[in-house]
């Protein structure tokens, strides 16, 4: 064998081992999120798109939710490292015995609200309204919302997830979220308004990452440069959120331009992402008295065993040193 084969071997050899050594310095980290990928989701997507995660030592698998999706349940079952989650669930599993824990915000406000005509201006005004809720809502947001605002039982019929009988009648007003009610009226021609619970006190975080307490002890390290890669990937995506947006719509198809654009505006307009704590601790921060809020709220509302431990079902530890401000 020739000089020239000999050293193209070598160099072969010396590319598979560094290839090899490369992929072995990559930790493993699988996401599960919520839902179908959307730009609510952009953070995460763009730390993938963008090469944060990698740059981290991180080769993330994105997997996506939907219906019929249990992500706790994939999570207390080692299918995921971590899971997109909501406080209230977290404590409701806590209940059950699984030790799921809140380690970062993505937003500081949840972005679950109510979609009205326009001639409501605000959510004191929906005494007088037939008011649509899903099943989910019933053991979340409505009683906190029927306590607030001294609304009746008798108001509330189910949300089909069908925004047809909003159009129909003046006199209903229904839950949505910004990004997607909204949106969907806008096209059929309505005016409408829509109002975020968390801006009237609703106390749970949005877009939260969960994870088990035995990731937390065995793979603190890696937790700790997901969480961080992942709020940069946030402040990216506000800033350009071109690589996510590629990212979204090869995983969801059936996500259009028009809708991402419209999603990313509203995000923008309530400030979920930079405001509140955010602005001076940083993306992704956590504040205790915030979790103690809900914990507060569901056993008021008998949604919750008041002897789960609301202090277990988060930590600081990943974000309260990360300053990744927006």
């Amino acid at each position: 064998m020739g000089y020239r084969a000999v050293r193209g071997l070598a160099l072969a050899v010396l590319a598979l081992l560094l290839a090899a050594l490369d992929s072995r310095a990559q930790q493993p980290f699988v996401f599960l999120t919520s839902w179908y990928a959307q730009a609510e989701h952009g953070g995460f997507y763009q730390a993938l798109a963008t090469g944060l995660y990698k740059k981290a030592g991180l080769d993330v698998t994105i997997k996506m939710g939907g219906p019929q999706v249990n992500g706790m349940q994939l999570l207390a079952a080692g299918q995921a490292d971590a899971v997109m989650g909501y406080d209230i669930a977290v404590m409701k599993a806590r209940e059950q015995g699984v030790a799921a824990v809140t380690v970062a915000a993505s937003f500081q406000k949840d972005l679950q609200g109510m979609m009205t005509h326009d001639d409501v201006k605000s959510l004191g005004q929906l005494k007088d309204k037939t008011i649509l809720v899903a099943t989910s809502g019933r053991s979340t947001w409505w009683p906190w919302l029927k306590t607030r605002y001294s609304l009746k039982d008798e108001q509330a019929r189910p949300y089909t997830f069908n925004i047809q009988p909003f159009l129909a009648d003046p006199g209903i007003v229904q839950q949505g979220y910004p990004s997607s009610e909204p949106f969907s009226a806008a096209k059929a021609g309505a005016k409408v308004n829509f109002f975020l619970f968390a801006d009237d006190g609703y106390p749970p975080y949005g877009t939260t990452i969960v994870t088990m307490e035995k990731t937390i002890a065995e793979r603190p390290e890696v937790l700790r440069k997901f969480v961080a890669a992942s709020m940069e990937g946030w402040k990216s995506f506000i800033a350009d959120p071109a690589p996510a947006v590629a990212l979204i719509k090869r995983d969801n198809p059936n996500m259009g331009d028009d809708t991402i654009a419209f999603a990313i505006q509203r995000m923008k307009e309530l400030d979920v992402l930079a405001g509140g704590d955010a602005r001076t601790q940083g993306i992704g921060t956590l504040r205790e008295d915030r979790f103690k809020a809900t914990y507060d709220m569901l056993v008021q509302h008998q949604l919750l065993d008041p002897k789960v431990d609301w202090r277990r079902s988060f930590t600081t530890q990943f974000v309260k040193d990360l300053r990744v401000l927006p």
